[in-house]
């Protein structure tokens, strides 16, 4: 049978956003990029709220708001109060609905490091006028990451250390085993909403201990088992 067609744009349609594989010269394509809020306790606590009372919750950043292989993070605009925020990621290679918590871990391709860099000054705001929190969290470059690391070579990461530090000095600590809500929960409650899709990716949330960054410093954020990403702020 002949090929359809190539479909034919107005302009040429951007390049997805991938990150980079330990050991591989294939690339993960990034399809969306959902951000559970307040899953470590103490965190919870430290914004204001109550981790015993709530269910979890997800946003979104935008795909091409990753930033692969970070080395710098450029301090956005219209804002003088931005926050770092070390998170897990875990890399998704099959989808679906309804998935079962005993089965959602053979959706998991592997696992890294990423920030959610926050405008904290304009997420208030938006919090204060039940606003969504996209000015906040969804800007431009803001979520640095590092490579991939496949479930062959490190597995599932249930506990160890995850921490960040600023000009070398320990801003935040914590231990995966802190999560309220597991990897396998996660990716079961997200499916309840949204279908899942391989190339999707899950900020899994901070520790406590988020606090502002400045042109300058020098960020080193570590997971157990997933290494250290080093960036500057720039």
């Amino acid at each position: 049978m002949p090929r359809p067609a190539a479909p034919d744009y107005v302009f040429a349609p951007p390049a997805p956003t991938s990150l980079s594989i330990a050991g591989q010269a294939a690339r993960f394509p990034v399809r969306r990029v959902y951000c559970v809020g307040r899953n470590y306790a103490a965190h919870a606590v430290e914004m204001g709220h109550d981790p015993e009372k709530e269910p979890p919750f997800f946003f979104q950043k935008n795909p091409d708001n990753l930033i692969p292989e970070a080395e710098t993070f450029p301090y956005p605009p219209e804002t003088t109060d931005v926050h770092h925020e070390i998170e897990m990621l875990v890399a998704l290679h099959q989808g679906g609905a309804e998935i079962p918590v005993a089965a959602a871990l053979d959706c998991v391709f592997g696992y890294g490091i990423a920030l959610d860099m926050t405008r904290r000054d304009l997420q208030g705001q938006m919090k204060k006028m039940g606003r969504p929190w996209e000015i906040g969290k969804a800007f431009e470059m803001s979520a640095p990451a590092g490579p991939l690391h496949p479930v062959s070579a490190v597995g599932h990461p249930e506990e160890g250390a995850i921490w960040l530090k600023v000009n070398g000095a320990l801003r935040q600590s914590g231990d995966l085993n802190q999560m309220i809500w597991k990897t396998a929960e996660m990716i079961a409650i997200l499916s309840r909403f949204f279908v899942l899709q391989p190339g999707d990716v899950i900020l899994t949330g901070t520790p406590a201990g988020v606090g502002p960054v400045q042109r300058g410093e020098q960020l080193e954020a570590h997971v157990a088992g997933l290494g250290t990403l080093d960036l500057t702020v720039t």
